[in-house]
């Protein structure tokens, strides 16, 4: 069986993280990390954004 990914919205993210909400959507804008966009949100790929702030890029993007 197949294992999903743990997906995030931004709130959610950066109520974990601590890093500001504002932040985390230029992040998204800016391609740097993985998520997908889901009519108006945002959802983040927790383990992705661990591997973007330990220095392994992976910009995987995808609009729905």
């Amino acid at each position: 069986m197949t294992d999903f990914p743990r997906m995030l919205t931004l709130r959610q993210c950066s109520k974990e993280t601590g890093l500001s909400y504002e932040y985390l959507r230029q992040l998204c804008l800016q391609n740097k990390i993985v998520y997908v966009k889901a009519g108006s949100k945002y959802l983040i790929n927790a383990e992705k954004l661990a591997d973007y702030f330990n220095g392994k890029e992976d910009n995987q993007c995808l609009k729905m």
